[in-house]
């Protein structure tokens, strides 16, 4: 199916874009079944659903002639949930748009009201906004809805878990009865079937979630890491793909702010995005990256929705997502309009079970792999840089004057050696992961951990201990290097490990100091004895014994007791009283089964 059946204007400025051919859900909606009628489709995000509805809409706003209808109230409403997807729309309908004469105005929160009163009041053909902006403009007489000929909602489901029902139901009975309604939504919930059930008459239902879900123009990758290096593996990422445009999505405010900070730090071109910034900053941030300013955007699910950047070809999930949903829609900045994206997810290690089955639960096939290594992003640097060199250059006669004069200077080889030192003192440096070695940290003994000294924490195995994330525990808490930390042995609900001793005495100051700053519930405490000298004692007993000789009763040794802070989940059970014992009052009795009155 081609654009030829559309109006003349609308196709010129489709061709003007570079639009080929329909996606899915275009062809769906401009198929003759679905001509003038109330509609009901459900599509994922990035899948051109905005110039679909654009589309869809055409018979309803636009005269035989492929004008625009002369009216003197809005012909077409577009509802959306967030400001930025309200802005994304209207930009897109105001090139769609933009032969036939339509007057698109925006009405979103966070902007001047009065300018888009004014906007209003001197014609508007196609308004699009945000459900509270809207209301407010309703209520207020700014916005005339007695002439509406289509409604649209985009991502109703998402505007509906945000609680904008009512504001919603208050515009859609201001406007006759006889318009045209089209939802459009990710995901069909019974709130959207009773929406559509009050608001919609015998629509038709289009879905292309199944063709487009997963995102097939988007390799996942997912990485388990150690929790302290998540920070170090974006610095990775970053530098390893060289994106053109790169988004980081975190999960709070405070978070925005930390990444943003350190990656300004490191000489990253990065702007942020999150609650706490106005309309006006959020706008500029968008430029800047437009506008190559800026490489890097680091923000919370409030940038999730609605954002299209056309060189957008990363997106790292640098807190995971709360949900399947929120991963598509994440990563659904990436990979739009054909084009091929990369999406990563950084996974904790005791986390990788529940990323696992949110992918499996979203039939997402990602591939696990490790973060990109210094020595990876060096090889990679060395690609781009051969690459950029040899590329074909014109060159004029100041060029070849300047080169002669280095050349008389130095030699081809001095000349080359500082080319390469340029180029990389541009690029921000690339960072050891802690957790990389972690695994050959805990075999040991280790050279020079002859005279150790061994602690023992609150975690093991049953706690999803992990010898990749509790050494950068350690060292973290401790305020000590790796190399000062020997083998770690997991049991299932402790861990112990070794210090090497000129380190000994600063790491349990340390960790006595930090331990009223941190909140995971960890305790660490000095060991009496080593571990592994006890496993070669139960070894040399074993071999004295012989096969068919009953193993002694060994008298374990009494361990000091851990004490829990309050909150702290406790490593042990209690445990139970004696059979057909009851407790009262604290203490076990002997008697029947239930407990004395009184």
């Amino acid at each position: 199916m081609t654009f030829q059946s559309l109006p003349t204007l609308l196709s010129e400025a489709l061709a003007a874009r570079g639009y080929d051919a329909p996606t899915p859900v275009q062809a769906a909606v401009l198929e003759s079944e679905a001509h003038g009628r109330d509609l009901i489709v459900s599509a994922q995000t990035g899948s051109g659903k905005t110039v679909a509805f654009g589309l869809a809409m055409a018979a309803q706003v636009l005269d035989e002639s492929g004008r625009v209808r002369p009216a003197q109230a809005p012909l077409a409403l577009i509802i959306a949930p967030t400001r930025e997807l309200a802005l994304q729309v209207s930009r897109e309908l105001a090139w769609l748009y933009g032969g036939t004469g339509a007057h698109v105005v925006t009405c979103v929160g966070g902007m001047d009201a009065s300018k888009e009163r004014r906007a209003l009041n001197h014609g508007a053909h196609i308004v699009v906004g945000t459900p509270g902006r809207l209301r407010d403009h309703l209520e207020r007489g700014a916005l005339d809805l007695h002439v509406l000929a289509v409604a649209i909602l985009d991502e109703a489901d998402e505007m509906l878990d945000m609680g904008f029902r009512e504001d919603l139901e208050e515009i859609l009975d201001a406007t006759p009865h006889e318009r045209r309604t089209l939802l459009f939504s990710a995901t069909m919930p019974q709130s959207i079937v009773a929406l559509a059930r009050r608001y919609q008459n015998n629509a038709l239902r289009i879905s292309t979630v199944e063709t487009d879900r997963g995102h097939g123009d988007i390799a996942y990758q997912a990485m388990a890491i150690a929790p302290a290096d998540i920070e170090h593996a974006v610095v990775n990422l970053l530098r390893f793909h060289e994106a053109e445009t790169a988004m980081l999505f975190c999960a709070t405010r405070d978070n925005v702010r930390h990444l943003h900070a350190s990656l300004t730090e490191r000489g990253f071109a990065v702007v942020a995005l999150s609650g706490e910034h106005s309309q006006n900053e959020r706008n500029q941030a968008l430029q800047a990256l437009r506008d190559r300013r800026a490489r890097v955007c680091v923000a919370t699910d409030v940038a999730a929705r609605g954002i299209d950047l056309p060189s957008l070809s990363l997106v790292v999930h640098v807190e995971i997502p709360r949900d399947a949903e929120t991963l598509q829609h994440r990563s659904g900045r990436t990979g739009r309009a054909g084009k091929k994206g990369t999406a990563v997810l950084l996974v904790p290690y005791p986390r990788r079970k529940r990323v696992e089955s949110m992918l499996r639960g979203a039939r997402i096939p990602a591939e696990w792999m490790p973060p990109p290594s210094a020595e990876d992003i060096r090889r990679a640097d060395g690609e781009r840089m051969l690459s950029a060199l040899l590329a074909p250059l014109e060159f004029d006669e100041q060029d070849r004057a300047l080169a002669a004069k280095v050349m008389a200077e130095r030699s081809p080889e001095d000349i080359a050696a500082a080319l390469v030192h340029a180029h990389r003192a541009r690029l921000p440096a690339p960072e050891d992961l802690l957790g990389s070695e972690a695994a050959q940290e805990q075999r040991g003994p280790r050279p020079g951990f002859e005279g150790s000294v061994w602690f023992r924490m609150n975690i093991g195995r049953n706690q999803n201990a992990d010898p990749r994330w509790i050494l950068p525990l350690l060292c973290r808490r401790g305020h000590v290097s790796r190399g000062d930390i020997g083998a770690i042995r997991l049991a299932a609900n402790e861990s112990m490990f070794e210090v090497a001793r000129d380190a000994a005495d600063r790491f349990l100051q340390a960790v006595r100091r930090t331990a009223e700053d941190e909140d995971d519930g960890v305790l660490i405490i000095p060991f009496e004895g080593a571990p592994r000298d006890e496993a070669k004692q139960n070894r040399r007993d074993n071999a004295r014994r012989g096969p068919n000789m009953p193993k002694p009763y060994r008298q374990p040794e009494a361990r000091p007791k851990l004490e829990a802070r309050p909150g702290a989940k406790p490593a042990d059970r209690p445990k139970p009283g004696p059979k057909g014992a009851i407790k009262h009052k604290g203490a076990w009795k002997k008697g029947p089964n239930k407990a004395p009155r009184g």
